[in-house]
């Protein structure tokens, strides 16, 4: 067990502001209590700050280090490219890292996704999903088909466009006459459910409130349902029941509309698939996005697969001709490849769905002695803890308190690096995201579990004297 300190003692630097330059940081709120240690280097699933002080990375930093820290492999790989090819535009050459890492990609995801967009994160793949099925339909004849729904919550990235899809109160004076937001229709949320829902029967009423806004909006003029198969931050992990992903794709189909599944965060294998979609092969959705695990922290790389059919099709119409200067640069490419061999040689995507079941059961039995843990949620290595005040009413903590806040405060304190913060204003609760490396042993996930008791007795403490 780490040594506790208080947060005074974590570096005062991280809240100063210089003249000149400064850290990431300075451009976030300076009312962020939380403090920032100046890490120094990180290996597996440790991190170690200028003073020597080690944490566990309990969330991959924002669920993206699936592969671990420090891996020498992939390292090697990286410098290897950059000494034989550091740079070509796709637009004017063709490279061999691009043609290896899509064919690895497209045969992982299975048939239905043998065409592979690469991009330089989750936020511009999720855009340019968004922006190829545009095109395809426009250059099909059915331009009238401009409006997306998604879900009330969730989040699907941090450009303007993005933002304007994703389910959050919150950005709405942002957003106000400023961005085109999408429709919204509620998620299948699993732990606050109306008098009388159980998860299943809420999910449907979900998917009613789905065919009545697409009958609002004319299904004409409808096209694409975006969702998160597995949530993330905005939803705290929520996992649809399989009858509701069923009955999207029916409606999908049904009405003409493209089915998206935002795999920025549960893909790449975190939940024990290498696509969270795999889970219910019956619904496979029409576009996959992946992000995050793709590039684990490495190189910032996203995926968005396509059907041959429709990519070729496009091709021969008009072509999808937004490109960006860095999709498919060949040090990304093979960092990506060199992931992936990570992923076959260290079994990663078993070991996902064998580590999450025994950190859930970790997590359960410490929920058992933890009353302010409301729920455990979440599937493989993607898991959520919920804050309550009270579990039996399932009352959210006082937002005053800032829950969020003080929970990742008191885990930093106890060595732990967790992912929470407070999303649509609390609407829907507050809970902080268990995702570590997918490397982490049992042994480890007792450390993690052992540091995270340390950090609840001290959040409790906490609350008792608010």
């Amino acid at each position: 067990m780490r040594t506790k300190e208080s947060a005074a003692t974590h570096d005062k630097a991280s809240h100063d502001r210089p003249a000149l330059g400064g850290p990431q940081d300075l451009f976030y709120a300076n009312s962020n209590i939380v403090p920032l240690p100046i890490i120094d280097r990180a290996e597996g699933i440790f991190m170690w700050d200028e003073t020597g002080k080690d944490y566990i990375d309990a969330c991959s930093g924002p669920v993206a280090c699936n592969i671990g820290h420090g891996n020498p492999r992939v390292a090697a790989a990286m410098a290897a490219q950059a000494r034989k090819l550091d740079f070509a535009y796709s637009r004017l050459s063709r490279h061999r890292p691009n043609m290896a890492l899509t064919d690895r990609i497209a045969a992982l995801a299975g048939p239905g996704y043998e065409r592979v967009c690469l991009a330089s994160g989750g936020s511009e793949a999720m855009e340019i999903a968004v922006k190829f099925l545009r095109q395809y339909v426009v250059a099909t004849g059915a331009a009238q088909r401009r409006r997306i729904i998604t879900c009330q919550p969730s989040y699907h990235g941090g450009t303007i466009a993005t933002l304007a899809m994703s389910g959050d109160d919150a950005l709405a004076p942002f957003l106000d006459g400023f961005a085109v937001v999408s429709e919204r229709v509620p998620a299948p949320v699993s732990y606050r459910l109306p008098e009388g829902h159980t998860a299943e029967s809420y999910a449907a009423l979900c998917l009613d409130a789905l065919e009545a806004k697409i009958d609002e909006l004319g299904a004409e003029n409808v096209l694409a349902f975006v969702i998160e198969p597995v949530g993330g931050v905005a939803t705290g992990c929520v996992v649809p029941p399989g009858s509701y992903m069923q009955r999207t794709r029916e409606i999908c189909n049904r009405h003409g509309i493209y089915l998206v599944f935002d795999e920025i965060l549960c893909g790449t294998g975190r939940t024990g698939r290498f696509l969270a979609a795999h889970h219910t092969p019956e619904a496979m959705p029409d576009i996959v996005v992946l992000a995050k695990g793709l590039g684990s922290g490495y190189a910032p790389l996203g995926a968005v697969l396509i059907p041959a059919s429709m990519a070729d099709h496009l091709a021969e119409l008009t072509g999808f001709n937004f490109s960006h200067t860095y999709n498919a640069n060949p040090i990304t490419c093979a960092t990506g490849m060199a992931v992936l061999d990570e992923y076959e040689r260290l079994g990663l995507v078993a070991a996902a769905a064998e580590r999450g079941a025994y950190l859930r059961g970790k997590l359960e039995s410490l929920a058992a002695e933890v009353p302010m843990i409301g729920d455990i949620r979440g599937l493989g290595l993607l898991l959520a803890v919920e804050l309550v005040a009270d579990r039996e009413t399932k009352t959210p903590l006082p937002g005053r308190f800032l829950p969020t806040e003080k929970i990742r405060i008191h885990a930093l304190n106890n060595g732990l690096f967790l992912y929470s913060r407070r999303t649509a204003g609390g609407k829907y609760g507050d809970w902080f995201i268990v995702a570590p490396p997918l490397t982490i042993t049992e042994d480890e996930c007792d450390e993690l579990i052992a540091r995270l008791t340390a950090a609840f007795e001290d959040f409790e403490q906490d609350y008792r004297s608010f």
